[in-house]
């Protein structure tokens, strides 16, 4: 009876454990995810940020943002474009970031009269050397150094292709709106008509139209991975969307928003862009280097036109994040658990089957 006791009292310590094992993972990814978007309101940058009711928004030689094109700064809202036909209009922010490590959440609403698929062309955040260059590309320049970020309303891929070729199209299954990074040096051009596909890092489709809320996005950069998360629901909940290592951006660049209409049309409006500090150890050599001398790049094994997109929109080459580390250390543990108390049971009939011999 006693070495029963003992075996029962063991078991009971094995479930303990596993029980205490298992609580503390969970806590350690819950509070990693919640980090991923949570912004700490000690590390906003206001020289970097852009909200209600808009103070310094303007032309003078004190305002912290300009604009341009057909963008209306109300109390409410930054209105990029109205819902009418040809417009383009962005919002820039006037002082360069020296942040290594840093996090920009945009709150921002598309909606119009449109009904499906006739609506267009969408949003685009940067972070740019330049700033205030007009252009082809959602209301900015072309061949741009930085980082863009496009939330593109309207397919243009399809123009032209016929039903054959549609079928056997593995960006066919992509649906619209679509959301996708892109990070360039200057050389690449942006293809408008395969909707940037030839040069996008990653991406997700997301119904962010005609919401009876405003909608949301994160973008961080740190360590030299970026990672773009969505709330599209405003439940606080935040999905991700991007997440991809490697990449390499200097400091003292520009954040900016744009937006353009072209035969069709949408109002595309910002209601907030908050700027976070990220606090981040680094290593001496990383410290000691000249972060503005980088080049804008992305350590990749293929070139990102070599790589094709899965139906559900979502880069094959992204790294493990933080919930899928998450899950298979779950079910790794789960199974050790399983094959623990089976072995335990097969151990304690092979101990009785033995009592009955002797």
């Amino acid at each position: 009876m006693a070495s029963c006791r003992g075996r029962v009292s063991k078991m009971r310590g094995f479930g303990t454990f596993i029980s205490r094992t298992l609580l503390f993972l969970l806590l350690h990814f819950t509070l990693v995810q919640c980090d991923i978007t949570d912004g700490n309101a000690e590390h906003l940058k206001r020289e970097h940020s852009l909200m209600k009711p808009y103070q310094g928004v303007g032309s003078s030689p004190s305002s912290q943002w300009d604009f341009w094109g057909s963008t209306l700064v109300t109390s409410s809202y930054v209105r990029l474009t109205p819902d009418e036909r040809s417009k383009q209009g962005s919002i820039w922010n006037t002082v360069p970031v020296y942040l290594k490590d840093w996090e920009m959440h945009v709150q921002y609403k598309i909606h119009g009269s449109g009904k499906k698929d006739l609506h267009g062309d969408g949003i685009a955040i940067w972070y740019t050397k330049e700033r205030l260059h007009p252009g082809p590309i959602f209301g900015n320049q072309d061949h741009f150094v930085g980082l863009a970020l496009f939330v593109d309303t309207f397919r243009n891929d399809l123009l032209g292709m016929d039903v054959n070729t549609y079928h056997n199209d593995e960006a066919a299954d992509r649906s619209f709106p679509y959301i996708s990074a892109m990070v360039n040096n200057g050389s690449l051009p942006y293809d408008h008509g395969k909707d940037g596909r030839n040069s996008e890092l990653g991406g997700c489709s997301s119904e962010i139209r005609n919401k009876d809320h405003d909608t949301y996005l994160a973008i961080r950069y740190s360590k030299s991975r970026l990672t773009v998360m969505i709330d599209i629901d405003d439940k606080n909940e935040w999905k991700e969307c991007i997440d991809i290592g490697g990449v390499h951006l200097p400091t003292g660049y520009y954040f900016g928003a744009s937006a353009a209409t072209g035969d069709l049309s949408d109002n595309h409006d910002i209601i907030s862009m908050k700027m976070y500090q990220l606090m981040v150890d680094h290593t001496p050599d990383e410290d000691s280097m000249d972060w503005t001398k980088i080049e804008p790049s992305v350590s990749l094994l293929k070139s990102p036109k070599d790589n094709i997109d899965d139906p559900t929109g979502n880069f094959r080459s992204t790294p493990l994040t933080g919930w899928k580390v998450f899950l298979l250390l779950l079910c790794a543990l789960l199974g050790i658990v399983v094959c623990g108390v089976v072995g335990a049971v097969v151990f304690q009939k092979r101990q009785e089957r033995n009592r009955r011999f002797y």
